[in-house]
């Protein structure tokens, strides 16, 4: 990256809009012609911003099938506004079956400019999430790094991926209906995002936690094939899919809920079926699983599974995870921290991991080597590398024996504004976007965290523009190989390390890995 870009970059994490972007002169706002119609978007900070722009039609017509495209329409379309999400349990403002909008930042609607385009798909697993989340907002990417930023909103839970398939042969693609949403998304980019300044030729995915699982996913998918050019996950694997069998049995459990028949389902009241999710999950327990299943129709082979799928080694890939993954979604301050000592630390530890062995061996392991550490970190840090890290390396190693570029990366930086969150998950997120001050962001906004996003930020626009993150003046980043298992540590200080998980790498491969979604 060029040294003015690095200027750029560090005044957008800081919070301030780049000088040679702020003093552009001002403008009406900007119409853009898509394939399907002309839009309406607004100039913000010297950026083309466009809100709620339609990539699908609306889906509850057609319950639990693949999306369509839009309709042609006359006159301008509004594009100054956020649309609604998909309809879910969790809150995130406005939802609708009508929900398939993306939304699109630009430096400039020039059709030669030929910018890279960083496509972002949320997270949430795949039941809940949204980008209309501010950690997802895209000013400070698209300002310094000179690259298009689009975010998407699809189908999720049992709209996007309830497997009717073997009850119903109207609905063969209802198990997969979300990634359908997300391929049909990323068509319309193909296809329109020149008109937005943007690279049709150099597309780059990337997706936090469940996004980065769909993106894990599409790299399976014949149908994604040719639509993406380079992939980022983050703290987000797909080892296996749901296969035919047990997602039925999640698709049973799931009507039981309900009392009805799947005729029931195309024109129940939305807020019935997302009751529905209430469910028990009969393979895993807790809340019942939705995720993409082997269909073998839109998806043949699992995506990670025996082993790297052949159709997407060619793509430059990063994954990452957070050091203190569980940290965000058990409660430091709930019940099973909450008088956490070693009596009960093997035993709150063991229906939180996703390794079968056995959880007071674990502990034992643990205690002899970091005799310094309390039964609260133990119970963290097992849990860490039990249930975030194996799907990460599986695909790391599964991509690194067939020769794909492949670049590996962990998150060390310690929240100061939650210490005992350290580096949860989601940290990667306000980090890798330059949302500091965003509410939901766990690192704050002083000199480590400026420091570490600015690091992040140009990484993830070196790799956008070059398929490599390695700006130009910063240390080299060497692909993940099975020799030396190379890995950058984003920290205030960022740095390569060699294997940095190494021991708890070795102490959990002696069990094979429960992927969620088996």
């Amino acid at each position: 990256m060029p040294d003015f870009d690095r200027r750029m970059l560090i005044g957008a994490v800081a919070g301030l809009v780049p000088a040679a972007i702020a003093t552009a002169a001002p403008s009406a706002d900007p119409v853009v012609r898509t394939r399907h119609g002309r839009i309406r978007g607004v100039r913000e900070g010297g950026l083309h911003i466009f809100r709620g722009v339609r990539y699908g039609q609306d889906t509850a017509p057609r319950r639990f099938q693949p999306p369509l495209p839009p309709q042609p329409w006359q006159g301008i379309a509004d594009a100054t506004r956020f649309a609604p999400s998909c309809p879910q349990r969790a809150t995130v403002g406005a939802t609708s079956e009508d929900c398939l909008f993306l939304n699109i930042w630009t430096p400039g609607t020039e059709r030669n400019a030929k910018r890279p385009v960083m496509l972002y798909i949320h997270g949430g697993a795949y039941s809940n999430g949204s980008v209309v989340d501010p950690l997802n907002d895209g000013r400070h990417l698209a300002a310094a790094g000179d690259v298009v930023v689009v975010t998407v909103n699809h189908r999720l839970n049992a709209l996007g991926y309830l497997y009717l398939a073997r009850l119903d042969s109207r609905f063969a693609d209802s198990g997969n209906a979300g990634q359908l949403d997300l391929i049909l998304a990323l068509r319309w980019v193909r296809d329109n995002i020149a008109a937005f300044g943007g690279d049709p030729g150099n597309i780059l995915v990337f997706g936090q936690s469940g996004g980065g699982a769909k993106i894990a996913t599409m790299m399976a998918m014949p149908a994604a094939r040719g639509l993406f050019h380079r992939a980022i996950t983050m703290s987000g694997q797909q080892v296996t899919a749901s296969g035919p069998i047990n997602a039925s049995r999640r698709t049973a459990a799931y009507l039981d809920r309900l009392g009805v028949t799947p005729d029931a389902l195309p024109t129940m009241p939305v807020e019935r079926l997302i009751e529905g999710l209430a469910a028990t999950d009969p393979i895993l327990g807790g809340g019942v699983y939705m995720g993409p299943v082997l269909d073998m129709r839109s998806l043949e082979r699992h995506p990670f599974w025996p082993d790297a799928p052949g159709q997407s080694n060619a793509i430059p890939m990063v994954l990452g995870n957070t050091l203190d993954e569980t940290r965000a979604f058990i409660d430091p301050d709930g019940p099973l921290i909450r008088d956490l000592d070693w009596g009960n630390l093997a035993a709150r530890m063991a229906g939180e991991l996703r390794i079968d062995l056995s959880p007071e061996w674990i502990v034992a392991q643990y205690r002899a080597r970091f005799p310094d550490w309390s039964a609260e970190r133990i119970f963290y840090a097992a849990t860490t590398a039990g249930r975030s890290w194996p799907g990460q390396v599986i695909e790391a190693e599964a991509r690194a024996r067939a020769d794909a570029p492949t670049w590996a990366y962990q998150v060390d930086f310690q929240s100061p504004t939650q210490p005992r969150r350290g580096a949860p998950h989601t940290m990667d997120i306000a980090l890798a976007f330059g949302t500091l001050d965003a509410a939901g962001s766990y690192t704050g906004t002083g000199a480590g965290a400026r420091a570490a996003s600015a690091a992040m930020m140009a990484r993830f626009i070196a790799f956008a523009r070059a398929g490599t993150p390695d700006p130009a003046g910063m240390e080299a980043w060497p692909q993940y190989r099975m020799d030396r298992r190379a890995t950058m540590i984003f920290d205030a200080r960022s740095h390569v390390q060699d294997d940095p998980r190494s021991w708890e790498r070795t102490l959990f491969a002696r069990a094979p890995y429960i992927q969620p979604g088996s």
